[in-house]
């Protein structure tokens, strides 16, 4: 499997300029999210595209939110919006992406360009054949059931679009419940939740 390894998002062939409305046919090889996690448990979201069609991606983006009005409402990929009124801050997240991720299979690097939209992440241009496969790194930090959708797309200005060969829009979702935590964890600086080490001065190491 080719992995595509052009996703910083300043090639300028990844911006909206010049984008001609065209349909592109994607399929996606590769979905894993774990269903069942705990709070304060790591793990990671694996989503990997590949370009059946015959044309030049100019930019493949991967939308992310969870389902419904909180989920929708929320500015937030990973979280919901509070809807009491008055509170300062009302985007709670469900997980926290840990620092520097996304990546792509197999790199250490970052990856997956920040957009205007903070749901939106683009990974640059996909060749015909080629597959760019990403990993989120998430910490669960609030219980419930929850429903995580994610959208394939072929743009950032919303004229060209991604379809899987049926004709349908490329994405799907996971059904994930986040049950009580496991004790002793701990936030690092990196905003990831790692069991508490037995030497307090170890947590940020």
């Amino acid at each position: 499997m080719a992995i595509s390894l052009a996703a910083c998002g300043d090639d300028s062939e990844s911006s909206d300029q010049g984008e001609t409305g065209a349909s592109y046919q994607v399929k996606v090889v590769t979905a894993e999210l774990p269903t069942a996690q705990r709070l304060g448990e790591t793990t990671q979201l694996r989503l990997g595209v590949r370009n059946t069609g015959a044309k030049k991606m100019r930019t493949l983006t991967v939308s992310i939110s969870v389902a419904g009005k909180e989920g929708q409402d929320s500015g937030l990929p990973f979280g919901i919006r509070d809807p009491q009124p008055g509170l300062a801050q009302a985007d709670r997240p469900v997980w926290v992406l840990s620092a520097r991720y996304p990546r792509l299979a197999g790199s250490s690097e970052p990856a997956g360009g920040e957009t205007s939209n903070k749901k939106t992440f683009d990974f640059g241009p996909l060749e015909p054949g080629a597959t760019t496969e990403a990993i989120w790194q998430l910490n669960a930090v609030r219980t419930g059931n929850y429903e995580l959708l994610y959208e394939i797309g072929a743009g950032l200005g919303g004229k060209s679009t991604a379809e899987t060969a049926a004709g349908t829009d490329a994405g799907g979702s996971f059904a994930v419940r986040i049950s009580e935590a496991p004790p002793n964890t701990v936030v690092t600086d990196s905003g990831e939740v790692v069991p508490a080490p037995e030497d307090p001065t170890e947590v940020n190491r």
